[in-house]
Formats: C-alpha cells, structure tokens, sequence
C-alpha cells in the first residue's frame, strides 16, 4: 500500500512538471519554424493591464492567457543584480525615486511598484532569475534592453535551465558589432536581429544578419505602411527568420496597431498578418489571442 500511495504521489509531482515542459517545448518548436501557419504572440511587458508591468503577476496572467512569449525589460542594479524594469529610473513605476544603476537590489526591494493607474500595489520588483523560474516550462521570454548585460545574464540562464527559453535582441546594430561582441554565445542563444523598415539599407542590414548569424526572427518596425520589403518577408522566413511586428502604437507599423483594432480588425491585426507577420508583440494580448483562434491561426 505505501508503495502505491508513494507512486501516486510520485506521478503527481512528476507529470505537472513534464507537461508544463512540453508546453513550451511545443512553443520553441514552432518559433524555430518560421514557415508555419502559426502566428505567435507575445505580451508586451506581460499582461500589465491587470498586474503592473514587468511584474512576476504580469508574466503569471499573460501565461494563463496562453501567449508564447512574454517581453520583459532589464536592469542592472548598482551591486550586479539583473531585475525587470523598463525605464533606467524607478520613478515612474515604483513608489520610490533614482536610477536602477545606483541602488542595491536590497533597497529595490523595499519598494512596490505601481499599477497602469500609477497606483502603489503590493508587488514588488522582480530579479531576471525568479522571472525565469516563473516562466520556465511555460513560456518564452523576450528580454529588452538586456544586449549590454548578456555576459551577466547567461550564466543566470544555465543555473535555471532556460537557454532555450530566451530570445536577446540589440537596437538596431549590424550583424557585424554583434558577431563581434557576442560571437561564441550566439552560437548557444536565440538572437532577434532589429532594423527599421523606412532606412534605406534595411534590405542590406538584413541580408547580412541573414548571412552570418542567421538570427531566429527580425523585429521589425516602419512608420510608412509603403515599405517594397513586405514582399521580401516570405524570403527571409524561407531563410529561417520568423518576422515580428509590434502592434502596440502606430509609429512602429504604420498605423496598423492595437487601438485601430477595436473599430477595424482588418486594417490593424488583419493588415499585419497579411503583410506577413508570424510573431506579433500586443498590448492587448487577450484580443490578439481570440482574433488569431477565431481564424485557426494559434493553438
């Protein structure tokens, strides 16, 4: 009888931990399959309309929604800790006042941060590790602003067990500075190349990263909805590049965001997909998942 009753409990313990594995495992698959039907969608900052942004709730909430990949910003604090914050102060989000890079992670920790509202909550600031372990089986992580602290963040990503978990990304650099900077670890990670539509060499910026680091997705913005490169998307998926599109505010997709999609679908998320987006990053996470679903277009 214990060793039944011990089986039980075994399995019980076992089988959540697996399944919530092959979640994301099912995720990663797709994401490195950038020909698929399949549109991904990631939560800008998780699901902060419900829990403040960059919060552990936040990513919580987005991953009971069943998004992909949650975005997350990071910062370094003045004693080397990586914590979630998006702006390099603390005064918007948090009930306290200075720069991330001149506290400790002890005095981060005494604060609370605040909801969309500006309202002090009892959440508290994040470090990367326990953000990780919140999502590890579940979900991606897109982390922003993380380029410069990659070196601090890797090693935080093999004492969790979610490398693979993991999409870095730099503003808008060229293949070279970042094979130059990041050459050995790129090799283990995933890296989103990021380049602005409307420049002029865009076409070249691209083909370049597409030639010597083979980057796993491209984020891409415009403010024109004109660009001659949306006929180069199938190419570049072809390749091996999943296209990514911000749908948060107009200057990133030409006026095709999440606020036109209250009144008109087909010239905000329609338009997008259309164009040939197969990740895109949203405010309203919720109503990107019910429009994609109702199309067959997310699991």
């Amino acid at each position: 009888m214990k060793q039944i009753l011990y089986s039980i409990i075994l399995f019980l313990i076992i089988v959540p931990s697996w399944a919530q594995q092959r979640e994301v495992d099912s995720i990663i698959k797709e994401f490195k399959n950038p020909t698929g039907k399949q549109v991904l969608v990631a939560a800008h900052r998780g699901d902060w309309r419900n829990a403040p942004e960059n919060s552990l709730a936040a990513i919580r909430l987005a991953i009971e929604m069943g998004v992909d990949i949650v975005e997350i910003d990071v910062q370094r604090t003045k004693d080397g800790h990586l914590v979630l914050m998006h702006d390099q102060t603390i005064d918007r989000t948090t009930d306290g006042k200075g720069h991330v890079m001149d506290m400790t992670l002890d005095s981060l920790r005494k604060l609370h941060l605040r909801n969309g509202l500006g309202r002090v909550t009892y959440h508290q600031i994040p470090t990367l590790e326990e953000a990780l372990q919140v999502a590890k089986g579940k979900v991606m992580l897109n982390l922003d602003k993380c380029y410069e602290f990659i070196n601090d963040a890797y090693p935080i990503l093999e004492r969790t067990g979610t490398i693979d978990h993991v999409i870095f990304k730099g503003y808008y650099l060229s293949a070279d500075q970042v094979k130059k900077e990041n050459g050995v670890l790129l090799d283990k990670l995933f890296y989103m190349a990021m380049v602005k539509l409307d420049d002029p060499n865009a076409r070249k910026v691209i083909d370049d990263f597409q030639s010597q680091l083979k980057p796993v997705a491209f984020e891409l913005s415009f403010t024109r909805d004109t660009s001659s490169l949306f006929s180069y998307f199938t190419t570049m998926k072809k390749r091996g590049s999943r296209i990514w599109i911000n749908s948060l505010w107009a200057s990133l997709n030409g006026g095709h965001d999440d606020d036109r999609s209250e009144t008109d679908l087909k010239g905000s998320y329609e338009w997008l997909i259309e164009k040939g987006a197969n990740v895109i990053q949203t405010d309203r996470p919720k109503e990107l998942l019910s429009f994609l679903r109702a199309r067959k277009l997310h699991r």
